[in-house]
C-alpha cells in the first residue's frame, strides 16, 4: 500500500471535514477527517480537475 501524505483537514461550516492527500506514485486521495483508511483515489490530474470544477460551481446543484 502506498504511503499517503495527508494535508491538514479542511472544515467548512458545519461538521464536515475533509482531507486531501498524495503519494509518491502521483495519486490523489480524498477522505473524511478521521476516516483516512476509507478514501477515494484517482490521479492528481483527476483530483485537480475535480477541485477546479467544484470551485467553478459545477457541483452547486448538489447543495
Amino acid at each position: 500500500m502506498a504511503e499517503i501524505t495527508w494535508e491538514a483537514p479542511y472544515c467548512a461550516e458545519g461538521s464536515s471535514c475533509f482531507r486531501l492527500g498524495t503519494d509518491a506514485e502521483g495519486n490523489g486521495y480524498i477522505a473524511v477527517n478521521g476516516q483516512e483508511d476509507r478514501y477515494l483515489t484517482d490521479s492528481l490530474e483527476a483530483l485537480r480537475t475535480l477541485i477546479t470544477d467544484i470551485k467553478a460551481g459545477k457541483a452547486d446543484h448538489l447543495l
